[in-house]
């Protein structure tokens, strides 16, 4: 059975940084494209970054280029969310997702999703 879990979620003041760290199990996910999600309540799901396999290229949304950075760990099956500068508008429930195929920003492009990781930002 295929999991992706979600970790490193929590309460942080405006300005800090925070990691999010996304592993799975149950299958390899070496040439998977990597993204993160998020969704604030009583807002639709909005896609944050994917990474390809290798060469790893990046897509980024607007909202956060150049606070938010994507990783991944082929060796560890894992993607990480490295999240600076927080400010409140980014408090929402996290998710890490994961398809063979590159599909942007589509939510329904994605087969594999995490349960969420909550990240709160007090200002």
């Amino acid at each position: 059975q295929v999991q992706l879990v979600e970790s490193g979620g929590g309460l942080v003041q405006a300005g800090d940084s925070l990691r999010l760290y996304c592993e799975a199990s149950g299958r390899t996910f070496g040439t998977y494209v990597w993204a993160w999600f998020r969704q604030a309540p009583g807002k639709e799901r909005e896609f944050l970054v994917s990474i390809s396999g290798n060469p790893g290229k990046t897509y980024y949304a607007d909202s956060v280029k150049g606070r938010f950075a994507i990783s991944r760990d082929d060796a560890k099956n894992s993607a990480y969310l490295q999240m600076n500068r927080l400010i409140p508008e980014d408090t929402a429930v996290y998710y890490c997702a994961a398809d063979r195929f590159f599909a942007g920003s589509r939510v329904t492009g994605y087969d594999y999703w995490g349960q969420g990781t909550q990240v709160t930002v007090s200002s």
